[in-house]
């Protein structure tokens, strides 16, 4: 689907420039891409924001700090906890909408989650390619994503990192700034996901378990509802049920 697309820079919370890419008119939706991925890859590439564009949208896609098109620094302060938090908070306050809806795959997806138990209050909030593990138990996502880095030059085929050092290397990651991100994270509690009141889509591949159990997160949202879509972790998103179903439930009535 040939969508026309535009990018421009925002200056974040720190100065670090960061590239924002806009298609469609309407109610606002901000989605955040995955980890080592950029907007072009998770939301542009395989049609998901051109049909939520021609259902009425205006589509707001950040590369992450470290990633795509957006500055990837080296100094180790450019990365204080939550940093990825702070961008999103700038960057909403930048845009000062009315109204809008929030949503994001995998590392876009605790970023979502994390920013629902802020001050902010958009409408609707989407976590895909998420589960309650992947919320509550970053330490072990970590340590696997910092030791794909590490092997990222001499892992075979058959090790358990390699599909991960495969996708880092075609999305031309720099390892240095990632590294420095990933340690950026922190966890998610239980009982701060039962805070959140924004109705919420939890969209996950029907194979997909990377970061747990969909339903459970689900069932723990107090206003949370599972969908379940046909993939992996990573082919989920070049699925076109992902855009359909978040189509639908962005248009539905509250």
């Amino acid at each position: 689907m040939m969508v026309d697309i535009k990018s421009w820079d925002f200056s974040s919370f720190d100065g670090v420039k960061l590239k924002i890419h806009e298609t469609g008119q309407g109610r606002a939706v901000i989605l955040l891409h995955g980890l080592f991925s950029n907007a072009e890859t998770n939301w542009i590439k395989f049609g998901h924001a051109g049909h939520q564009a021609e259902a009425g949208f205006r589509v707001i896609m950040p590369d992450l700090r470290a990633h795509g098109q957006s500055e990837a620094p080296h100094e180790r302060d450019a990365y204080p906890q939550d940093v990825l938090i702070k961008d999103a908070l700038a960057l909403i306050e930048h845009f000062d909408l009315p109204d809008y809806d929030l949503g994001g795959f995998s590392l876009g997806a605790r970023t979502t989650a994390k920013l629902l138990t802020t001050e902010i209050a958009p409408g609707k909030a989407i976590l895909a390619g998420m589960g309650l593990e992947g919320l509550a138990g970053w330490d072990r996502r970590q340590g696997f994503f910092l030791k794909a880095i590490e092997l990222r030059d001499t892992a075979k085929r058959g090790d358990p990192h390699w599909m991960a050092i495969q996708f880092m290397k075609s999305q031309k990651v720099d390892t240095v700034a990632a590294a420095h991100l990933l340690k950026t994270f922190s966890d998610m509690q239980p009982d701060a996901i039962e805070t959140i009141t924004t109705p919420t889509l939890v969209l996950c591949g029907s194979e997909d378990r990377d970061n747990g159990d969909p339903e459970a997160l689900a069932n723990l949202l107090p206003h949370g509802h599972h969908v379940a879509v046909p993939g992996t972790h990573m082919s989920s998103v070049t699925e076109p049920e992902m855009a359909q179903e978040m189509v639908r439930f962005l248009s539905a009535d509250q």
